[in-house]
């Protein structure tokens, strides 16, 4: 238990850092579930105890005093502490022992206190929540209105935790690395064999390089020695094409696992749009070479008819496969208006083909893109120590915007990650290469 709630923390730390948009949001038990269902029951039962109470002769107060109870410590965790008169506003309005004498004498003046809170928490929301304000002010009816004031409560408990957030960002990014590497240091020490499949990652990528220099070099040449950068280097490269499925993820990247996912996938959309772009500018010539703003449409309709491309209902033969009459349709028209003969048959089915051959894994087109894709994100990491974005491979200037962007996306959580865990990596490093290539110093 105690290994789960330093590692839920570091999780949490590493989610605030690495993804700007989070956000604290309402816990809600999922519709339908045995916890909805119960929560549900158990509401709805105190709620009309609630007003069985206010309703009898005499009128009984033990609900409501809990109520006020949890209302005032409730408003005076929205004050900032500097604000004293507010603070001792609410501490003389809500002030339990006299309400509990005032209920005992049946002189309790609900429909006063109600305001009051209302009016406090209007002080105290975001704006965002100027609108559930008013209408709590449009409620007349007792139990209907502070079963109400708490919906809009627990919303603004999630506001402020969120404001929280924001203002911890800053001072927790100035710590987050240390935080992190010291989080992980308690797992390991606590977990063993908690870095196999993070050494598994490494030597496997050692190994295909390793393959790879081997059948490129000449048999007489002794193989180069590997560096600890280019290695790590090509192992994040490797994550972007990782089998979730059947091969478990490195724990040093095990927070970032989606992330990577998500990238993957960007990834092949892009391959694939640059991969018919590429197509339809060296089937079609010179033509269409340099026409304002057909570039633009043509990437736009492409782009349109893949928006649905990591889905499970996408086919992508049949996408493809439109794809390419569009294709045929908007250059025959583009001819046209330029004074060139028409799209002749051939070239259609000659282009139609080409497009919807690219589906194949083993397409060559296919692989040239994915290939300066990859070498991108991976000139990417060497370049970031420079502050100078890599030079654009052939191809991809017409997703020139969002390769860039994921080359930005990409190196930021490596170099994150490089810098939270290379204590780990350097001791790995020392395992899987030899002495003489010096992965101490390389690391």
């Amino acid at each position: 238990m105690e290994t789960a709630k330093g590692v839920s923390n570091m999780v949490l730390a590493h989610e605030i850092i690495v993804n700007s948009d989070f956000q604290v949001k309402p816990a809600a038990p999922p519709e339908g579930s045995l916890e909805h269902k119960v929560k549900e029951i158990m509401h709805k039962a105190f709620w009309e105890c609630l007003e069985a109470q206010l309703t009898d002769e005499p009128q009984t107060y033990g609900h409501l005093i809990k109520l006020l109870a949890e209302i005032k410590e409730t408003l005076l965790s929205f004050v900032m502490p500097l604000n004293v008169r507010l603070r001792t506003q609410i501490e003389e309005v809500l002030d339990l022992p006299l309400i509990q004498q005032q209920a005992e004498k049946g002189a309790v003046d609900i429909g006063q206190l109600s305001q009051f809170i209302v009016m406090t928490m209007g002080s105290q929301c975001a704006p965002c929540r100027d609108e559930d304000i008013r209408k709590l002010k449009e409620i007349t009816e007792i139990v209907p209105l502070l079963k109400a004031i708490f919906s809009v409560m627990d919303l603004m408990k999630v506001d402020m935790a969120n404001f929280a957030l924001t203002s911890l960002r800053p001072h927790l990014m100035q710590q987050s690395v240390e935080y992190e590497r010291s989080k992980f240091q308690e797992f390991v020490e606590k977990q063993p064999n908690a870095l196999d499949f993070t050494e598994k990652w490494l030597e496997d990528t050692v190994r295909s390089l390793r393959e790879t220099d081997g059948s490129t070099a000449a048999s007489s040449d002794p193989p180069a020695p590997l560096s600890a950068v280019n290695v790590h280097n090509k192992a994040y490269i490797r994550l972007l094409k990782w089998d979730h499925a059947s091969d478990p993820f490195p724990e040093t990247i095990l927070m970032d696992q989606v992330r990577f996912q998500e990238m993957y996938l960007e990834a092949e959309r892009l391959v694939l749009l640059s991969s018919v772009l590429l197509i339809i500018y060296t089937t079609t010539g010179e033509a269409i070479s340099g026409l304002p703003g057909l570039m633009d449409t043509l990437k736009n309709t492409v782009s349109a008819l893949l928006a649905d491309m990591n889905t499970p209902s996408f086919d992508a033969e049949e996408a493809l496969a439109t794809i390419g009459e569009r294709m045929c349709v908007e250059l025959s028209k583009c001819l046209s208006q330029h004074g060139y003969s028409p799209y002749a048959p051939d070239r259609r089915s000659i282009l139609k083909g080409q497009i919807s051959a690219t589906i194949l894994p083993g397409n060559t087109i296919r692989k040239l893109m994915e290939s300066r894709v990859q070498n991108y994100l991976l000139a990417s990491l060497d370049s970031n120590q420079h502050n100078a974005p890599p030079p654009l491979p052939g191809g991809l200037a017409p997703v020139s915007k969002e390769v860039k962007e994921l080359g930005v996306r990409f190196s930021r959580l490596v170099n994150f990650n490089k810098l939270v865990f290379s204590p780990f990596y350097q001791k790995i490093f020392s395992k899987v290469l030899t002495s003489e290539e010096s992965p101490g110093a390389e690391t």
